[in-house]
């Protein structure tokens, strides 16, 4: 799989939707993560990242413009002892409880599907980071419509092990604007991953699309040690 510069692929798409990038720093020190938020209605844009213990959530930029907050206020971010977890909804809740039970990554969504938001059938996007004892993997998963047919949930898990540094794997609910949104295709598609926390952070929000970009999360766990430093930018301030 060719190795794609992550700003020309955010760039080149008006409307990813909501994104997860999961990888390995280029000095290979840290795992890191970014996830962002897009919207195209004003509900949908009427939102901010806020941090919540060691995980975010979304809130209301404006309380009195709140129509439905069902497929849109969740914690995106929730860590459980060395495991991150980062999602698109409140399967991230899901994931959670679940894994704290004993249920692995992807038995714990197997009670889920995608969003009931239909024509669009959203895909609930997810990814799992592990940083334990010097070493780091992840896994990603969606699960999406029968291209925009409901009556049927695909269910797709990727892993990865020992992850390259200076790479990641970039996974998006929709593969470009649309009415309907068409559906992410295919494996989580390879992208670099460049800069300290900063440049990354300021690389991935500056290539999102003006209009409809909306919020931003990136961090940086150190492997070795577990610690983390945290990036959160609003466009609503």
């Amino acid at each position: 799989m060719e190795l794609l510069k992550l700003s020309k692929v955010l760039k080149s798409n008006p409307y990813p939707g909501r994104g997860i990038v999961l990888g390995k720093s280029s000095d290979g020190k840290y795992a890191v993560t970014a996830y962002f938020i897009m919207g195209r209605s004003e509900n949908s844009r009427n939102r901010v990242f806020i941090e919540d213990g060691e995980g975010i959530r979304t809130k209301a930029f404006d309380e009195s413009k709140m129509k439905d907050p069902s497929l849109i206020i969740y914690a995106p971010v929730r860590v459980l002892g060395n495991k991150t977890i980062v999602t698109n909804g409140d399967q991230t809740d899901t994931i959670f409880d679940n894994m704290s039970k004993g249920q692995s990554f992807e038995e714990s969504l197997r009670d889920r599907e995608f969003e009931p938001d239909g024509p669009n059938f959203t895909p609930r996007i997810s990814g799992l980071m592990n940083v334990e004892n010097g070493k780091y993997d992840f896994a990603m998963s969606i699960l999406k419509s029968d291209d925009g047919d409901s009556s049927q949930c695909i269910r797709n898990t990727f892993t990865y092990d020992n992850p390259k540094k200076g790479e990641g794997r970039f996974i998006h609910t929709y593969m470009s604007d649309g009415n309907p949104l068409p559906s992410f295709e295919g494996e989580p598609e390879k992208v670099d991953i460049s800069g300290n926390i900063d440049e990354f952070t300021d690389a991935v929000w500056n290539s999102l699309n003006e209009e409809n970009k909306v919020s931003l999360f990136v961090r940086f766990i150190d492997i070795e040690k577990g610690s983390f430093e945290t990036r959160i930018v609003n466009k609503n301030n």
